[in-house]
């Protein structure tokens, strides 16, 4: 049991997310195997695989020729990441039924912190079946959840063991991290990947047990030698994690802290070399740029132009950035200054991925007037154009050249995240 001193986290997982929205959406798929794949031509890739589909060896971020040569009777559906996003939402507030304290994660993980009401549900056991009944029963989505007292080890409970358990839910106490955490691998640690768990075995320690019983000047030290002088704090990090200790406290509303940023990356359908095209790119990517700058309410003193060339197997390309005279969020501003440094840079070699970015970032109520330009005049149109958009959606209103060959605006308008809604 969890002393009472300590704090009471969840970690709640959706099992096979996407996969599952679809098989309740879908009643008739729900004894067959379903995958949801970011595009459906065979070099599609795998999103998600439902536990039926995964019996067959399908995993996630595979071809899906491959997962049909697995399992040719697969079901396979077209992802709608807005609905994704609606149906995760919904769950959110189902969390919020049982406590104020949920930090979302990701689109299908959360953290939800129930000290303060466990005893409204009951003990941590009862309270995690009640809020996997209600989720079931609202969204038809499976959620397993991971126990312990702090977000460190919720994480741990949930991926090493409450994916693999019949009832969907683990606890992790602290007192029992020596027996159960440090017996496991060391590539089952949050944190480590493959090329971190090779870098472990290559400094002797193949469990999690042997970071944790290592004393942290001497990892630091370790470190120090395979990675250089500024690895303390990762050391520090894995050290901490391998002995279960994490002090950060679940914070609502963790994806609503000032940005530095606003940036947006393209990555183009062939090669562009012609100077209209890539101005047609570079428009396009500065009014998302300035748009979502506009929705959030702030002005950039600095803009960033990157660009990656082809071949892709010796790519040429740079990473640039200027302070600019005023901070704006007026995209034919901003288009200018990112046109005069793309063009600096660039060296001719057909391009295949384009980023702009703003940061720097100020309040943009208090913006500087100038003698060469209406600047309220030009804030209006931003904002009429941005309730057009905000209303009808971003292909309502788009620029001529977006709609010439080189254009992805309208293309783009139909995604999330890359991939359709």
């Amino acid at each position: 049991m969890i002393r009472k001193s300590e704090r009471t986290v969840f970690l709640a997982d959706c099992e096979s997310f996407y996969a599952s929205v679809e098989k309740a959406d879908h009643p008739g798929c729900k004894n067959k195997p379903v995958a949801v794949a970011g595009g459906l031509a065979k070099s599609g890739i795998i999103l998600a695989a439902c536990p039926i589909a995964k019996s067959f060896g399908i995993s996630t971020a595979e071809r899906l020729g491959e997962a049909l040569i697995k399992c040719p009777e697969l079901v396979v559906m077209r992802p709608r990441m807005q609905h994704y996003i609606d149906v995760s939402l919904m769950i959110t507030q189902i969390y919020k039924e049982y406590t104020d304290l949920v930090e979302i994660f990701s689109i299908d993980e959360q953290f939800l912190d129930v000290s303060g009401s466990l005893h409204f549900f009951g003990d941590p056991i009862t309270m995690a079946i009640s809020i996997q009944q209600k989720v079931l029963k609202q969204t038809g989505v499976k959620v397993r959840i991971g126990i312990g007292s702090n977000k460190m080890l919720s994480k741990m409970a949930t991926d090493i063991w409450a994916k693999k358990s019949e009832t969907g839910i683990f606890t992790l106490n602290q007192p029992d991290i020596e027996k159960l955490l440090w017996a496991q691998p060391v590539h089952k640690m949050f944190g480590v990947g493959s090329r971190m768990s090779a870098h472990f075995t290559k400094l002797g320690m193949t469990t999690i047990g042997d970071i944790a019983r290592t004393s942290l000047p001497r990892l630091k030290e370790r470190f120090r030698t395979r990675f250089g002088k500024q690895s303390d704090i990762h050391a520090e990090v894995m050290w901490r994690t391998a002995n279960g200790l994490d002090d950060s406290p679940v914070t609502p509303g963790t994806f609503n802290t000032p940005p530095k940023s606003v940036g947006h990356m393209m990555t183009l359908p062939r090669d562009y070399i012609d100077n209209r095209e890539v101005d047609t790119i570079l428009l396009e990517l500065t009014e998302e740029v300035c748009r979502d700058c506009r929705r959030k309410g702030y002005m950039g003193w600095v803009i960033s132009v990157s660009c990656m060339c082809s071949p892709y197997d010796a790519p040429t390309g740079f990473s640039r950035q200027m302070k600019m005279p005023d901070p704006t969020n007026n995209t034919n501003v901003v288009y200018e200054a990112s046109k005069k440094l793309f063009y600096r840079y660039w060296d001719k070699m057909p391009v295949r991925r384009v980023g702009i970015m703003l940061s720097n970032l100020v309040d943009d109520e208090d913006y500087q007037l100038t003698l060469f330009e209406d600047q309220t005049k030009s804030r209006a149109l931003d904002k009429a154009t941005d309730i057009i958009k905000d209303r009808y959606g971003s292909a309502a209103i788009v620029r001529a050249s977006s709609l010439t060959t080189s254009g992805q605006a309208i293309e783009r308008a139909q995604r999330i995240g890359g991939h359709y809604k």
